[in-house]
Order: C-alpha cells, then structure tokens, then sequence
C-alpha cells in the first residue's frame, strides 16, 4: 500500500466518521423535537377535555342562574376563540383569557347557594379542577421538552447540523396575563 492509498483511506474514514457523528447528532435532535411535539399533544388532550366539560358546566350554571347571561356568555365566547385557535403563543392567550372568565364564572357560583350544592356543579367543578392541574403539569412537561430541543438546536455542535437540516425554535407555553401567574386567592 502506498502513501496514497494510506491518504485515501484516511479522508475516507474521517468522511464516515464525521458523516456518522452528523447522524447521531441529527437524531439526538429529532428525538427532542418529537418529545416535544409529543407534550403539545398531551397539553391538547387536556385542552379538549376542559373544552369539553364547560358547555356541561354553562348549561348547569344557566338553570340556576340564567340572568347571569353576559357571564355566560363570556364563557361561551373564550371557550369559542380557544377551540380555534392555533400556534402555541395565541393558544396560550386564549386559554388564559378562557381561565380568567372560567374564574368569573366560578366566583359566581358563591351567590346562588342551590347551585353551590348542585351535585351537577360540584361533580363538574371537580372534574374541571383536575383537568385544570393537568394542563399545568403538561404545559410543564411541553415547555421542559421544548426547552431541551431549542437547547440542542441553539449550542454547538447540533446548531450546525440543526442550520443545515432547517429544525426551527419552538415557542414556549407562557402564561401571558400577570394575574394567572399569581396563586389564586382563597377567602372563606
């Protein structure tokens, strides 16, 4: 074997070393990507859920309170432009300005003491509670997954394979309203 052989081989191993490095970086990325769309999913199936249970906890609210109509309507409303909203930021809004109204709605729950003792109510009002928890659990988890991807696409070296194969930053699932970041205030 000659010294240009030697050459040959060397270039052609550095190739495939670099080429499977590339690979294995390129994976790592799509691994993160997909957790990631895999936590939307998740905070989706909670978001379905919550919009599932309102119409069931208007209707309920309606019989014992029915001249509340320009609270329920609200809620119908925000429930509305949440179902069809898309993108992560303008969802994230919409849901907030959902809870805010969800809280109104709840707040006047206080002011009708048969509809406070509804098993209806009260059994809805848990079932919304839960999912509530959930969705902060999987808003968690998207923006946990989300960070570990734009993470992996922002550093080196995946920003160099992230550049050439076009993975793009994900928006975070941000609370865009001061007062939802705050804990609710309980009174008795």
């Amino acid at each position: 074997m000659g010294p240009a052989v030697i050459i040959l081989l060397v270039f052609v191993g550095a190739f495939i070393l670099f080429f499977l490095w590339a690979i294995g970086i390129f994976n790592g990325i799509k691994r993160k990507e997909i957790a990631s769309e895999a936590a939307w999913s998740d905070i989706d199936v909670q978001l379905k859920r919550r919009h599932d249970l309102i119409p069931n906890l208007v209707e309920t609210v309606k019989g014992y309170a029915s001249h509340e109509k320009q609270t329920l309507d609200a809620v119908i409303s925000a429930r509305a432009k949440a179902v069809n909203t898309s993108g992560v930021a303008a969802r994230a809004q919409a849901e907030g300005e959902l809870s805010q109204v969800l809280g109104r709605l709840m707040v006047l729950s206080e002011a009708y003491p048969d509809l406070k003792a509804n098993q209806n109510f009260l059994a809805l009002q848990e079932e919304l509670t839960s999912t509530e928890n959930k969705i902060g659990f999987s808003r968690q988890h998207y923006n946990r997954s989300t960070q570990q991807y734009n993470e992996a696409i922002g550093v080196f070296p995946g920003v160099l394979i992230a550049g050439l194969m076009g993975f793009k930053e994900k928006e975070y699932f941000e609370l865009e309203n001061q007062a939802e970041r705050e804990a609710p205030k309980v009174q008795f």
